[in-house]
């Protein structure tokens, strides 16, 4: 069994790495290799349902091929989801009690990676791939895994995901024939807002006899990437270099009056919600009828609505644009942990590199993508021909999906906030403190309506420029208690 290797272990292992490399080759790493005698890596992961599927059959195929040949075993394990992933190789390099042995290789963002990094425990990837090799990956994909360190590589990128707006079809269209709209009016933040609003009086209409029951229209998987880039959209984006090399968090009020304004007040006026835990499952249960989700996500889209458990419907989904705030230049968000190896030795990092090589081969991570719904990594597969050739079965949306994740990704500006310290603690707070309020508030005031108050009346109190100022205060208030500042 393996044993936690600890920081002083690294420490010599990176000096035995140096000096390896100095006069080393490629060559030279083949040579650590032994056929009869083949390394074990591990690797952590969060794939789950058909892309943890997809992902071991990978596995298997890598070690009855190249692995077989060079001397790689590498074993695969999922832990489930991001925040498990990122919970469970914190407490193997801390050595917490009780946790599991530090893998190889591990899923992770960059708030994770740039912890992990800051204690010396990640290799650097880039002795193991030539100039040449790395020019053919997306360079925002390169950049991100750099850790602003311009001349390492500490994140390799495997397969990635952007963005993108589902709409239930079958419904949209009755709605927007009675009511003359478009998909264009989808394209922003500020058409979502005022779309939900005719969506909420058209299905209010549709039963006079009961006042208030509009349904909502729209609603959003990640809160976090709305704020993260919605604020960089609007020229402030919440976490930038100051100009030394350090990383300031400032809130804008301007920016956020903007970002409530197209969340937290149709939210409450009832025109978006958020029931279960993620959005697809308030499209299947008809809730809302648009989404705004990751490209990744695509899988789990419903190709049915049932209402109240009794009554089902089939419906098409169209796939649209991930919107932009008016007169502002388009960015998306670029997402999709990478794979960091942990610091070792020169024969275990080169095995886990030749895999991470192989894995990102353009037939193969094109594979992998379409069975997926995540993007490939390399230019050259970005090509929305070569995806639709490598499997002429491939599921309608999730063609469609990933035809137009490449568009955005051509046309968009890509974005990911710069990890520091307290990245991810920053990313939680905002992303909790807009959701937690709006529900707090909705539930409220719609509970006095329930009562009997007039709703107009209500929803100004909550939705008013007060109401703003409260919330902001508190907003920064909660962000310097943990940035310090």
């Amino acid at each position: 069994m393996k044993h936690f290797r600890s920081i002083a272990a690294v420490m010599a292992a990176a000096v035995s790495l140096t000096a390896f490399t100095a006069c080393g080759s490629s060559t030279n790493y083949d040579r650590l290799l032994k056929k009869d005698d083949p390394v074990v890596i591990t690797i952590w992961h969060y794939y789950n349902g058909i892309q943890q599927s997809q992902f071991d059959e990978m596995i298997s195929e890598f070690n009855n091929t190249v692995g077989a040949e060079k001397g790689i075993i590498a074993e695969a394990f999922s832990k489930n989801s991001v925040n498990e992933l990122s919970t469970s190789i914190l407490a193997s390099v801390n050595n917490d009690v009780g946790a599991d042995p530090v893998p190889d290789i591990f899923g992770t963002y960059a708030e994770t990676a740039y912890i992990i990094d800051n204690k010396g425990m990640l290799a650097d990837l880039s002795q193991y791939f030539t100039d040449d090799e790395l020019s053919g990956y997306v360079d925002e994909y390169i950049a991100e895994g750099r850790l602003e360190q311009p001349d390492a590589l500490k994140i390799f990128p495997i397969a990635k995901s952007t963005e993108l707006m589902m709409v239930n079809a079958t419904d949209w269209e009755k709605f927007a024939a009675a009511e003359n709209v478009t998909a264009d009016d989808l394209s922003t933040w500020e058409g979502i807002v005022t779309t939900s609003e005719k969506y909420y009086n058209y299905t209010d209409a549709l039963t006079p006899d009961i006042p208030d029951d509009g349904k909502a229209f729209f609603g959003r998987d990640s809160i976090a990437n709305y704020i993260v880039i919605g604020a960089m959209q609007l020229g402030h984006p919440i976490a930038a270099d100051d100009g030394s090399g350090n990383i300031t968090v400032t809130a804008d009020k301007e920016t956020f009056r903007k970002l409530w304004d197209n969340y937290y007040v149709p939210y409450v006026k009832g025109y978006f919600t958020a029931k279960s835990r993620f959005r697809s499952d308030d499209m299947k249960t008809g809730s809302i009828i648009s989404m705004v989700c990751s490209s990744s996500a695509v899988s789990y889209c419903p190709s049915e609505v049932t209402i109240d458990d009794d009554y089902t419907y089939p419906i098409d989904i169209q796939v649209l644009p991930v919107p932009n705030f008016e007169g502002c230049d388009p960015y998306i968000v670029q997402q999709g942990a990478g794979m960091s190896v942990i610091k070792s030795d020169p024969k275990t990092e080169y095995a886990c590199s030749v895999f991470l090589k192989w894995f990102t081969e353009e037939d193969r991570n094109i594979e992998f993508s379409v069975n997926s719904g995540y993007l490939p990594v390399k230019k050259d597969a970005n090509d929305t021909e070569k995806i639709s050739s490598a499997k002429s079965d491939i599921n309608e949306t999730i063609k469609d999906t990933i035809a137009l994740a490449i568009d955005e990704i051509n046309s968009y500006s890509l974005y990911t906030s710069p990890p520091f310290e307290s990245s991810a603690e920053v990313r939680t707070y905002v992303e909790e403190y807009l959701t937690d309020t709006s529900d707090a508030a909705y539930e409220e005031a719609w509970g006095r309506i329930a009562d009997g108050t007039d709703r107009d009346i209500v929803l100004v109190q909550y939705t008013n420029n007060d109401a703003f100022e409260n919330w902001y205060a508190d907003l920064v208030s909660g962000l310097e208690s943990i940035t310090g500042k």
